[in-house]
Order: C-alpha cells, then structure tokens, then sequence
C-alpha cells in the first residue's frame, strides 16, 4: 500500500506542476493556486503539501525553463554570426514573453533572490547575456553603450506592448523598432 501512495502522491505533484505551468502562463504569477489545484484534480491541501509557498511553487515550475532561459546564450555563442546571435536571442527572449506570461513575469521582477536554484540560473544567464552582448559589440555590430541591463529595461517595454495590444505580434513590431535602432553601423 505504502508503494501506491507513493505512486499517487508523484502523479499528484506531477499534475499540480503540470497545471501550475499552464495557469501561470496564462494569467501571470499571482495566478490563483485554487485554479492551480482544479486543473490539476486535487484538493488545495494536496498543494499546500506538496508546495507550502507560493514561492516553492514557482521555483520548481520555472528551474527548468530558467535552464532553458541559460541556453538561449549558450545557443547566441555557438552562433558564428555575432550580430546574427544576438538578434537571435533578443528574439527568442521577446518571443519567450510573448507564449508565456508567468515566465515572462519572473523574467522582469526580482523573484528570484528566494530560491537560490533560480538565483543561480539567473547569474548564469545574465553572463551568457554579457557575453552574446559584448560578441555583438567587438564585431561593431551592436551600439556600444548597450548593456545587459537595457535587455531588462526592452524585456519591461515589451511586457507593457503585450498587455496594451489588442494585436498578438505587436511585440514583433516593437522588436524590428528595437534591432534597428541598436544596430551599430
């Protein structure tokens, strides 16, 4: 019996993080955990159990798309063209916001100074960042006072086009704006 209740307290966590994706993407990171534990077909003591923060939460739907959000850069660096990569990246990032709003949230706030697994994603992807950045600059391509920190600042731009635009590839628009404007020739 003891291998059963083990067996279904896995597929319980496993939905609830399963269904915590969904509803966090949709409706952003103060998404209601009772529609978190409805889509996920247990009761919110089974959530709290598993998950007894908000925070617990978030932090292990997100690692794993935060070790997607490092390989972005990784992917940038391997690319021979540098300005090539970095438009490649900003890109995937502006797109990253675009499909997913709870990503997209953690991505612009600083929710990541409670869970030391994100924290440290969070540090790797920033100097991957820097260095698709600066790769973009040493070819003359990129604005050399651009910084990683102006990836932040287009990331909040970007947020505010997505929820003020009745047109879902707005972003896009603002994008070709953003690239052309921080080219460097």
């Amino acid at each position: 019996m003891a291998d059963r209740l083990r067996a279904d307290a896995q597929r319980n966590r496993a939905a609830l993080l399963a269904a915590a994706r969904d509803v966090f993407g949709e409706h952003g990171l103060d998404a209601s955990l009772d529609e978190i534990a409805r889509r996920a077909g247990v009761g919110n003591a089974t959530l709290y159990r598993r998950f007894p923060t908000r925070q617990d939460l978030i932090a292990e739907v997100f690692a794993g798309q935060m070790a997607g959000y490092v390989q972005l850069a990784e992917t940038a660096l391997a690319e021979p063209d540098p300005w090539a990569a970095f438009v490649t990246y900003l890109t995937r990032l502006f797109e990253i916001q675009a499909t997913d709003r709870g990503l997209s949230e953690l991505l612009v706030t600083s929710g990541f100074d409670e869970d030391a697994r994100l924290a440290e994603l969070l540090a790797t992807a920033r100097r991957g960042a820097t260095a698709v950045i600066r790769r973009a600059q040493h070819a003359g391509r990129l604005r050399a006072d651009f910084t990683r920190q102006d990836i932040s600042l287009l990331m909040r731009a970007n947020a505010g086009v997505l929820r003020s635009s009745p047109d879902s590839d707005a972003w896009r628009r603002y994008l070709s704006l953003v690239v052309d404007g921080l080219n460097g020739i």
